[in-house]
């Protein structure tokens, strides 16, 4: 293998030769965020009127108090992501035309295809954005952070918005007490962008076990089992779950993740201010980060007893919350780690760079432009979508432009004196 440096391209006899240009350093900061979850709010004592469960039994296995679940229709996967999505763009005071790629990380798209960040990409009107969605379950947040920082390191992007959004109460069975008492909806997004100020996304650790898929999974809906009425009938699109080998699985990679990430960042788990893992059940946490790492309760964001597992979109949240609770500052060592159906696990290291006490409410004149922007978006989207049917229903020239009537008129007479 030749040899290489930054700098330079290396030769198999181990000369380098100089680029005529050089990449100045480059790093992925984290500059805004933003969350949103449903209005409708379901207690463990609701639950009790619906499934043979009790708080008592909810909490001392999970620590879930209560979820919010998205309980009306026009509340869906990619409206709740872009909410997310627009609230992160106003901390960092971004337009959203300055975006050049949306990363969508959800297990409850809001179709197979097209993907749901290319709704979100239209809704904001970020017409320079390319946008796909990530699969990687409660991992995907993470696993979205990574792909950023490599498309920004790259030089490929200078901002992209990572967002993790969920609407799991529609893919959960609601007679099933061992899956339905865990899950909730809602949405986080940050907006990482290229900086030339040391830390933000400093490593990440990826990871996976696909001998274990089907701990957690929806078995019906894709190629291997299609959509039919037995698929429908039997609950083969609901999410099904074995507890204890997820338990197994998530107390184990966890806690090693973490220390793979902080290492490869260059720290210890002394170095570590906070740690914001997956919220998918407290025990797991307690276990992993608490028990195994030995890190203090102080430490540790932990938030699942008042939203549930909300899947890819639990980190972000806890983040968002954590900042307003005034527990990251500039300069902290901060940990997200996370683990999901896959089986899948990732963690990052990031050194947080940006001051979070001077952001406030924005002006009446920037809250005004800012919707006016979206405002705009939409106009533009429906404009689109008026051009499409019009290129649909009129005839078009050999070069695919369309005819309009009065143009066949003309060509009518010409017709008739030959």
């Amino acid at each position: 293998m030749s040899n290489m440096d930054t700098n330079g391209v290396g030769h198999e006899n181990g000369e380098v030769e100089a680029l005529p240009f050089a990449f100045p350093s480059r790093f992925a900061q984290i500059v805004g965020w933003g969350s949103v979850v449903p209005d409708k709010v379901i207690t463990n004592h609701d639950l009790e009127q619906i499934v043979d469960t009790s708080d008592e039994w909810i909490r001392s296995r999970t620590g879930i108090e209560e979820r919010h679940v998205a309980a009306d229709p026009k509340e869906t996967t990619a409206t709740l992501a872009t909410e997310a999505a627009r609230r992160a763009l106003a901390v960092a005071n971004v337009p959203p035309s300055k975006v050049d790629l949306i990363i969508c990380s959800t297990s409850s798209p809001e179709y197979i295809f097209p993907a749901t960040a290319c709704l979100v990409q239209d809704a904001l009107g970020a017409h320079n954005a390319g946008a796909f969605d990530l699969s990687a379950a409660c991992s995907g947040f993470v696993y979205g952070l990574s792909m950023a920082r490599g498309h920004i390191l790259a030089g490929d992007a200078e901002y992209v918005l990572v967002i993790g959004s969920e609407t799991l109460s529609r893919v959960v069975d609601w007679t099933d007490r061992n899956t339905c008492v865990l899950f909730g909806d809602g949405a986080g997004a940050v907006l990482v962008a290229a900086s030339n100020v040391p830390g933000g996304i400093m490593a990440s650790e990826l990871g996976s076990d696909g001998s274990g898929a089907d701990a957690l999974i929806i078995p019906g809906g894709g190629s291997a089992m299609p959509a039919s009425l037995e698929t429908v009938s039997n609950g083969s699109h609901y999410a099904k779950m074995d507890g204890k080998a997820v338990f197994r699985f998530a107390t184990r990679v966890m806690a090693s993740a973490t220390r793979d990430v902080v290492e490869k960042a260059g720290l210890t788990i002394d170095d570590v201010d906070l740690v914001i893992p997956h919220q998918a059940n407290k025990r797991i946490i307690q276990s992993s980060v608490l028990r195994q790492l030995k890190i203090p309760e102080e430490k540790v964001v932990i938030n699942v007893q008042k939203y549930g597992n909300t899947s890819t979109a639990s980190i972000p949240i806890a983040l968002c919350e954590a900042i307003e609770e005034g527990r990251v500052k500039p300069n902290d060592n901060i940990v997200f780690v996370g683990f999901g159906a896959g089986l899948t696990w990732a963690a990052c290291a990031v050194r947080w760079s940006v001051p979070v006490d001077t952001v406030g409410k924005a002006s009446w004149w920037t809250s005004t432009r800012r919707q006016a922007t979206y405002q705009a978006a939409a106009a533009r989207s429906m404009w689109k979508r008026a051009m499409r049917w019009v290129y649909e229903v009129l005839p078009t020239d050999p070069e695919g432009r369309p005819i309009w009537p009065e143009e066949e008129a003309e060509k009518e007479p010409a017709a008739e004196e030959q």
